[in-house]
């Protein structure tokens, strides 16, 4: 696992008797390693009028929890991107979910705010595409991006647990930011994951997938 320093001259630390918090006097640094962990970049997929992009491989037991970073994102319909999961290498996607979602935006007339539980945007035991964001503008600065977590997908005991958090230009126009969480409810390997918007195609954009080390 990557080591991480943090310069704490300006700190007051106690450690705990856990001793969970490591101080390294060598280098005036702070070990992280026992929280956090590096990034292992598995796949790269660039989108070009592309109707769906799926990540068939890399997605199995070598990590706990794997990302997939969102870089402009745009579509060709104002839609929302949505995901969905595979137990069978991405032959068929329907994997059943349970998921959650609340969300804020502010437009650019700043003449609307908000901040709510998105209900209607909730699965309970549906197998359908989970939606990653709201409407994204079609204009040709509207995008989004963001980052989705999928933690320990290769288990065969735990249904696979996952979050995320995109912000995207929505059509007031404005600044959405949107949050998700839930779970693929079932103890099969999940080991494909396909994205893509609720209509038309993804015209442009990056997704990056990592393992967490």
């Amino acid at each position: 696992m990557a080591l991480s320093k943090v310069n704490f001259n300006s700190m007051n630390v106690t450690p705990a008797a856990s001793k969970a918090i490591k101080f390294n006097s060598s280098n005036n640094g702070l070990e992280t390693g026992d929280i956090g962990g590096s990034l292992v970049l598995l796949a790269t997929q660039t989108a070009s009028s592309s109707s769906t992009i799926s990540f068939t491989s890399g997605i199995d037991s070598t990590y706990k929890e794997y990302q997939f970073h969102f870089t402009d994102i745009h579509p060709s319909e104002e839609t929302q991107f949505e995901f969905q999961g595979s137990t069978n290498g991405g032959s068929s996607y329907g994997v059943t979910m349970t998921s959650t979602t609340f969300s804020t935006q502010h437009d650019e007339g700043d003449s609307s705010t908000s901040l709510n539980y998105a209900g209607g945007r909730d699965y309970a035991q549906q197998t359908g595409f989970q939606a990653l964001t709201h409407s994204v503008k079609i204009d040709n600065d509207g995008s989004t991006g963001g980052i989705l977590h999928l933690f320990e997908p290769s288990s065969t005991t735990f249904v696979k647990h996952w979050i995320s958090n995109f912000n995207f230009m929505n059509t007031d126009p404005g600044t959405q930011n949107v949050y998700h969480a839930g779970y693929f409810n079932t103890t099969s390997a999940v080991n494909a994951i396909q994205f893509k918007f609720g209509s038309g195609n993804i015209d442009a954009g990056t997704i990056k997938l990592y393992g967490v080390s």
